[in-house]
Protein backbone atom coordinates (compact mmCIF):
# COMPACT_ATOMS: atom_id res chain seq x y z
CA UNK A 1 0.00 0.00 0.00
CA UNK A 2 1.17 3.29 -0.57
CA UNK A 3 1.13 6.17 1.73
CA UNK A 4 0.47 10.02 1.17
CA UNK A 5 1.31 12.52 3.58
CA UNK A 6 0.98 16.01 4.79
CA UNK A 7 3.78 17.18 6.80
CA UNK A 8 3.72 20.17 9.37
CA UNK A 9 -0.16 21.21 8.29
CA UNK A 10 -1.20 24.33 10.51
CA UNK A 11 -4.09 24.83 11.93
CA UNK A 12 -5.49 27.23 14.93
CA UNK A 13 -7.76 25.69 17.94
CA UNK A 14 -8.89 26.09 21.08
CA UNK A 15 -7.43 23.42 22.99
CA UNK A 16 -6.42 22.96 26.23
CA UNK A 17 -7.29 21.48 29.80
CA UNK A 18 -6.91 25.01 32.02
CA UNK A 19 -9.10 27.62 31.96
CA UNK A 20 -6.71 30.39 30.51
CA UNK A 21 -6.29 28.15 27.23
CA UNK A 22 -10.32 27.46 27.06
CA UNK A 23 -10.28 31.40 26.25
CA UNK A 24 -7.50 31.82 23.32
CA UNK A 25 -6.54 29.97 20.55
CA UNK A 26 -3.48 28.28 19.76
CA UNK A 27 -1.09 27.51 16.78
CA UNK A 28 -1.14 23.11 15.98
CA UNK A 29 0.38 21.11 13.67
CA UNK A 30 -0.48 17.60 11.99
CA UNK A 31 1.73 15.44 10.48
CA UNK A 32 -1.05 13.22 7.99
CA UNK A 33 -0.10 9.44 6.95
CA UNK A 34 -2.48 7.66 5.09
CA UNK A 35 -2.84 4.24 3.53
CA UNK A 36 -3.93 4.88 -0.30
CA UNK A 37 -3.59 2.92 -3.79
CA UNK A 38 -1.96 5.91 -5.94
CA UNK A 39 -1.48 2.63 -8.84
CA UNK A 40 -5.22 3.80 -10.82
CA UNK A 41 -4.50 7.45 -10.52
CA UNK A 42 -0.60 7.19 -11.71
CA UNK A 43 -1.55 4.98 -14.53
CA UNK A 44 -3.98 7.20 -15.71
CA UNK A 45 -2.36 10.53 -14.77
CA UNK A 46 -5.73 11.44 -13.45
CA UNK A 47 -6.15 13.78 -10.40
CA UNK A 48 -9.82 12.45 -10.07
CA UNK A 49 -8.59 9.19 -9.07
CA UNK A 50 -5.72 10.67 -6.44
CA UNK A 51 -6.17 11.00 -2.69
CA UNK A 52 -7.27 14.92 -2.76
CA UNK A 53 -4.58 16.56 -0.71
CA UNK A 54 -6.07 19.87 -0.14
CA UNK A 55 -9.47 18.11 0.38
CA UNK A 56 -8.07 16.43 3.33
CA UNK A 57 -6.19 19.88 4.82
CA UNK A 58 -9.23 21.81 4.22
CA UNK A 59 -11.36 19.13 6.19
CA UNK A 60 -8.82 18.93 9.14
CA UNK A 61 -8.78 22.59 9.10
CA UNK A 62 -12.68 23.19 9.42
CA UNK A 63 -13.09 20.61 11.88
CA UNK A 64 -10.16 21.97 14.21
CA UNK A 65 -11.33 25.50 13.84
CA UNK A 66 -14.85 24.73 14.47
CA UNK A 67 -14.04 22.70 17.54
CA UNK A 68 -12.93 22.79 21.13
CA UNK A 69 -11.34 19.87 22.77
CA UNK A 70 -9.34 19.85 26.15
CA UNK A 71 -7.00 16.81 25.15
CA UNK A 72 -4.91 16.66 21.98
CA UNK A 73 -5.75 12.91 22.27
CA UNK A 74 -9.08 13.73 21.68
CA UNK A 75 -8.46 15.93 18.63
CA UNK A 76 -6.03 13.46 17.18
CA UNK A 77 -9.00 10.55 17.42
CA UNK A 78 -11.51 12.67 16.07
CA UNK A 79 -9.87 13.74 13.21
CA UNK A 80 -8.53 10.31 12.10
CA UNK A 81 -12.04 9.07 12.45
CA UNK A 82 -12.94 12.24 10.35
CA UNK A 83 -10.48 11.40 7.68
CA UNK A 84 -11.55 7.69 7.28
CA UNK A 85 -15.29 8.30 7.52
CA UNK A 86 -14.56 11.10 4.12
CA UNK A 87 -12.38 9.45 2.19
CA UNK A 88 -11.20 5.94 1.36
CA UNK A 89 -8.29 5.59 3.30
CA UNK A 90 -7.83 2.30 5.01
CA UNK A 91 -5.02 3.23 7.70
CA UNK A 92 -4.32 6.81 9.15
CA UNK A 93 -0.93 8.02 11.31
CA UNK A 94 -1.80 10.97 13.02
CA UNK A 95 0.87 13.00 14.83
CA UNK A 96 -0.49 16.59 16.55
CA UNK A 97 1.93 18.82 17.82
CA UNK A 98 1.47 21.32 20.45
CA UNK A 99 4.98 23.86 19.82
CA UNK A 100 5.50 25.77 23.11
CA UNK A 101 3.06 24.04 25.91
CA UNK A 102 6.35 22.58 27.28
CA UNK A 103 9.35 24.99 28.80
CA UNK A 104 12.69 24.14 27.12
CA UNK A 105 10.51 21.67 24.48
CA UNK A 106 9.94 22.50 21.00
CA UNK A 107 6.44 20.87 21.00
CA UNK A 108 4.62 17.82 22.38
CA UNK A 109 2.13 16.00 21.49
CA UNK A 110 0.60 12.61 20.18
CA UNK A 111 0.94 9.79 17.71
CA UNK A 112 -2.23 7.44 16.63
CA UNK A 113 -2.44 5.21 14.11
CA UNK A 114 -6.22 3.69 12.84
CA UNK A 115 -7.11 1.32 10.97
CA UNK A 116 -5.18 -1.70 8.69
CA UNK A 117 -2.09 -0.72 6.47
Amino acid sequence: MDIVFIKQLEVISTIGVYDWEKSLQQKLYFDLEMAFDNRPAAADDDINLALNYFSVSETVNKFAQSHQFELLETMAERVASLIMEQYPVPWIKVTLHKPGALPKAQSLGVQIERGTR
